[in-house]
């Protein structure tokens, strides 16, 4: 078949890998000048499977009552005149039972086990560099109450599949010894040795050369306008220069972008993408070679923000700002992760490197229980049309599971995981 994909971040370039994999004829529309330019610029860096709790859970809605008008919230919920932010916001609320929240962790790690194993056969057979660490991935909590809270979402990540074993403080120091520097005492934590770091970016710059040379064409710097339909069926694009293509299938990886070209397809009300941008921060430090600086991936789940190492460059990454589609960067939230930074890691800061931090900002699509979409639209009356969407803080790491499940689909046969909790 002939394929459009749109856009090319990790998720959508993960995706025309494998379709091209399975023989389509793919072309990839963006509008950045090349891949991975937006939200996967950036982040974490993580590739985690055990940070499969979502943020919708029993406790959410009174933590960010109680966050609410803190510049430094963790999770900041910025009120505005938005009719798809209060919607999705009731969906939120809604997926915050503990029925909920369970069937979400279970659904997330699946997608998460799959993602990472086929991202390592990916590396292995493509022999990609992207500064990736295989070291594991440790949660690290200096509140006791949140540590303890903490034991039962490991426990039940366990009974998925998910090996995210409790730890106590001494073992966390052992685990990863730059800690024993934080001025704030380390308590205890949780360390999942099958998770890996690494740089999105670089992957998905990678992986978009690879899938060019086997056939796959990238036209960078253009912008679509509309989804084109031919009866009922979704049958290509057309782009702001007025030029329309053609396509058997058309897989919207949008990210946040995803739901401004449904919005139009079914007058009066369109169709509401349950997908809205949380706006997420990141810092990045270069490194001095002799340094008191980690090397295994920490997540500090109390302040929600991940330290991952990318060669000579300190990537922390995290919080949520819902605020709409503005990608301005706010210089409080900025300061509080270096603050957590100088608390965690005072020497770093020390040794002159804070003024040489670039701070950036992504939006990242969210869905009101943090699992993804990925799936036809047939059943709403529009086939021709797939999602690869609403990944949220996972997109690197549910990125190959999501595209090589997305093929299946589009391709008319049963990927190796069941796709059903992920259907819109």
């Amino acid at each position: 078949m002939q394929v459009i994909v749109l856009g090319a971040g990790v998720i959508g370039v993960a995706t025309a890998w494998y379709l091209a994999a399975d023989g389509h004829r793919v072309t990839v529309l963006e509008r950045q000048p090349g891949p991975g330019l937006e939200t996967s610029f950036a982040n974490g860096g993580q590739v985690s499977v055990s940070h499969a709790q979502p943020w919708a859970t029993p406790a959410a809605p009174l933590k960010i009552m109680q966050w609410l008008g803190r510049e430094d919230a963790p999770l900041l919920w910025r009120l505005r005149a938005d009719p798809a932010q209060w919607a999705w916001g009731l969906r939120f609320l809604r997926e915050c039972s503990a029925a909920r929240t369970r069937a979400n962790i279970r659904a997330i790690v699946g997608l998460g086990l799959e993602s990472r194993a086929a991202l390592q056969a990916l590396r292995g057979e493509l022999a990609l560099e992207y500064d990736h660490l295989e070291r594991g991935i440790l949660h690290f909590y200096t509140d006791a109450r949140e540590f303890q809270q903490a034991l039962p979402q490991a426990a039940l990540m366990r009974d998925f599949g998910c090996d995210r074993q409790p730890k106590t403080a001494a073992e966390c120091l052992v685990i990863e010894p730059a800690l024993a520097h934080s001025s704030v005492p380390v308590v205890g934590g949780t360390y999942t040795a099958a998770d890996e770091s690494g740089d999105a970016h670089k992957f998905t710059v990678a992986l978009a050369a690879h899938a060019a040379r086997c056939g796959v064409e990238f036209r960078f710097d253009t912008t679509v306008q509309a989804l084109v339909r031919t009866g009922k069926r979704v049958s290509g694009v057309r782009m702001t220069s007025g030029e329309t293509l053609a396509a058997d299938a058309t897989v919207l990886a949008l990210g946040s972008y995803s739901s401004a070209l449904l919005a139009p397809l079914a007058p009066p009300f369109g169709i509401r993408l349950p997908v809205y941008p949380a706006k997420g921060y990141s810092a990045t430090m270069v490194l001095p070679e002799e340094c008191a600086a980690p090397t295994v991936s920490l997540t500090d789940d109390g302040w929600k923000l991940v330290f991952s190492r990318l060669g000579n460059r300190l990537r922390i990454a995290g919080t949520a700002e819902f605020c709409g589609y503005d990608t301005t960067l706010n210089r409080v939230r900025c300061e509080h992760i270096m603050r957590r930074v100088g608390e965690i890691f005072p020497s770093l800061l020390n040794e002159g490197n804070g003024s040489g931090v670039e701070f950036w900002s992504g939006l990242r699509p969210a869905t009101p229980g943090n699992v993804p979409l990925i799936c036809g639209t047939g059943h709403l009356g529009l086939p021709g049309l797939w999602l690869n969407t609403g990944h949220g803080t996972l997109g690197w790491t549910l990125a190959c599971g999501s595209g090589r499940m997305l093929a299946s689909l589009v391709g008319g046969y049963a990927p190796a995981l069941d796709p059903r909790p992920y259907r819109w």
